[in-house]
């Protein structure tokens, strides 16, 4: 049912440390209110808003991801009315991106730290594209819910929770500097998902 019609899902799913069932509800049992279907010509105010909060979030990004993102049908006649006000872009691939106006855009040289993701996260399933992030080899990961260590940008390692401590498993080799950046990272992490009575991080070689 969840597939064929429009379902919310309620707040919360669980609280800390305690994991609950999934609860949905009808859209229109929500909001108290019908829904109306999306406008064909584009001109629908909220696939619009969904276009502009997708690209400020995931940006730049081709018609494609967004799409594969939200798995909405419609949506290319709601980027086409207000692709007037977007910028663009190609990719190495010749490929159009699409992005906000003034949207930050780093220096490709930017430093990026070592970030361990949740399951699912959106950093990764934001994309048709997951090349970007995340080696074919390792693509698996993205759908079967592991939780992975960014190193550099990419997905590099997956970790998990043993026995108190983060456990780490990298997917390729690692340099001292990079071995470093992730077990300071993962202490962080151990030490918040303790309340401070551990930091112990183990890197599975």
């Amino acid at each position: 049912m969840a597939a064929l019609v429009p379902m919310a899902q309620l707040p919360p799913r669980g609280v800390w440390r305690v994991k609950a069932g999934v609860r949905n509800l009808p859209l229109s049992a929500w909001l108290g209110r019908e829904i109306d279907p999306p406008a064909a010509d584009g001109s629908d105010p909220v696939g619009q808003a969904l276009v502009r909060r997708y690209l400020a979030a995931f940006g730049p990004a081709a018609a494609a991801d967004l799409r594969a993102w939200c798995g909405l049908a419609g949506l290319p006649a709601a980027v086409a009315a207000i692709r007037e006000e977007l910028v663009t872009f190609r990719d190495e691939r010749g490929r159009v991106l699409l992005d906000l106006p003034g949207a930050p855009l780093p220096d490709p040289d930017t430093p990026a730290p070592a970030r361990f993701l949740p399951a699912f996260d959106n950093a990764i399933l934001g994309y048709h594209d997951r090349g970007r992030i995340i080696d074919d080899a390792h693509r698996g990961l993205s759908v079967a819910g592991a939780r992975v260590v960014l190193v550099d940008g990419r997905v590099s390692a997956t970790w998990t929770v043993e026995e108190g401590a983060v456990s780490v498993v990298p997917l390729r080799s690692f340099s001292r500097a990079e071995r470093e950046a992730v077990a300071e990272e993962g202490r962080a992490l151990a030490s918040f998902l303790s309340d401070g009575d551990s930091d112990r991080v183990r890197l599975v070689t």
